[in-house]
């Protein structure tokens, strides 16, 4: 039957616009166009690593795009777009602190077909794809301008001030009054080589992560404490480390083991805050990564939530990238994961001595950001950003730096019993 349908649809087209001219003629009445995508908001993420722009729609964007030179312009043409407030207000989303892009601009270049103009402030790799709507998230068309010539982490930790030793680190100053005790063993750090460590702060730009009542949200906790990380890191003579993001900008999971693994990094450790629907739930929590299913329903959901980042985030993944996720996936751990749960236990030892523990024990999930397969990882919810009280503390800069030092006590605890392996030096 849908056969006969289809052979009558184009007569039936025809006399419906054999109507509308009729009453064009004899009325003046003009017909009323197909109703088109509504652009509901546009979003813009500026940073240095790349700019992303988002069009969200309520239906697809069919668009073409190309590259004008003199000036350097990128031209994403939408059909079918219907022209609106969003689009009107295009330009005042960018600002001058963006690395990228000089002015956006948009207008009516045909009927049924918006044009979109970036001016550019250098040379730049575009990519332009759709998302399927996914949570609170309607049709995207996301633009991402990444660097002609982007910068190698691998490089600029070569060139941090620290290099890459091939003899033994300075011993520090010794103290005048020598620790004792458990933090006299967690301290004694006698390793032959800088130690990379690898601070993943979790979600950024269209990824919020959890939001508390109070608006807080997840993303900005993480990349604080993150950098107040790092810095306490790299002030250690034989630690150095190395952020997955330093900006309010989305990476891909895999591009954030990617980037670990990159640097060469001996250990990696995701940081985030949990939530759940009840706001009394609170405490810190560790999670490893499992071969064999999760130890709990609540860690296998978190799980689940976390790695529906890429989803929320929006990639575009080519057929090598779809092969590298894979073959990260497949890889046997049993060895790394061993060690991760260690680390584990080392980090929740601290963080018990700032915050009350949600599980005194390392919960373990199929966690795709911690797939490294040869570096320990773990994940770390320092607090519930749904509950109320400790969402405050995370807001708060004194917390923060306690959640850091404590983490770094942890990281510290772990390398004293397992030092890391020689290796030989990178030219």
């Amino acid at each position: 039957m849908s056969r006969n349908l289809d052979r009558f649809r184009p007569d039936a087209t025809r006399r419906l616009m054999l109507q509308g001219a009729v009453a064009t003629l004899l009325f003046g009445i003009a017909p009323r166009a197909f109703a088109g995508s509504a652009v509901v908001a546009v979003r813009v993420w500026p940073a240095k690593a790349y700019t992303r722009i988002t069009l969200e729609s309520t239906a697809p964007l069919k668009f073409n795009q190309f590259m004008v030179p003199d000036p350097a312009r990128l031209v994403v043409d939408l059909e079918g777009a219907d022209w609106g407030n969003e689009l009107d207000k295009i330009a005042q989303r960018i600002g001058t602190e963006d690395p990228y892009i000089r002015q956006l601009r948009a207008g009516r270049f045909k009927p049924g077909t918006v044009r979109v103009v970036l001016d550019l402030k250098t040379e730049v790799k575009p990519q332009v794809f759709t998302l399927e709507p996914f949570g609170e998230y309607q049709h995207r068309l996301v633009i991402d301008l990444y660097p002609a010539q982007p910068d190698d982490p691998l490089m600029a930790l070569l060139n941090d001030g620290k290099g890459l030793p091939d003899k033994p680190a300075a011993a520090p100053d010794k103290p005048a009054t020598k620790p004792q005790g458990e933090a006299a063993e967690r301290d004694k750090l006698e390793v032959s080589r800088l130690v990379t460590i690898a601070i993943d702060p979790g979600h950024g730009g269209e990824d919020p992560g959890a939001v508390g009542a109070g608006g807080t949200y997840e993303k900005t906790v993480t990349l604080s404490i993150g950098k107040k990380l790092k810095a306490l890191i790299d002030k250690q003579p034989n630690m150095r480390a190395v952020l997955t993001r330093d900006d309010d900008y989305f990476v891909p999971l895999a591009q954030r083991v990617g980037k670990a693994r990159k640097v060469g990094a001996d250990l990696f450790m995701s940081i985030h805050a949990d939530a759940f629907v009840k706001p009394n739930a609170r405490g810190s929590s560790v999670f490893a990564l499992s071969e064999r299913g999760a130890t709990s329903t609540a860690a296998r959901l978190l799980a689940q939530k976390q790695n529906e980042s890429d989803l929320i985030g929006g990639v575009k993944f080519d057929v090598r990238d779809r092969h590298l996720a894979q073959t990260l996936l497949d890889l046997t751990q049993t060895a790394t994961i061993n060690d991760s749960l260690k680390l584990g236990k080392a980090m929740l030892t601290e963080l018990g001595e700032i915050n009350r523990l949600h599980k005194p024990q390392v919960e373990q999930a199929g966690f795709a950001v911690l797939k490294a397969p040869d570096i320990p990882s773990v994940l770390v919810e320092t607090a519930f950003i749904s509950n109320p009280e400790e969402e405050k503390k995370l807001a708060d800069e004194g917390y923060q730096d306690k959640m850091a030092e404590a983490l770094l006590s942890g990281i510290k605890r772990y390398l004293a019993k397992n030092p890391p392996l020689s290796r030989n030096k990178m030219a």
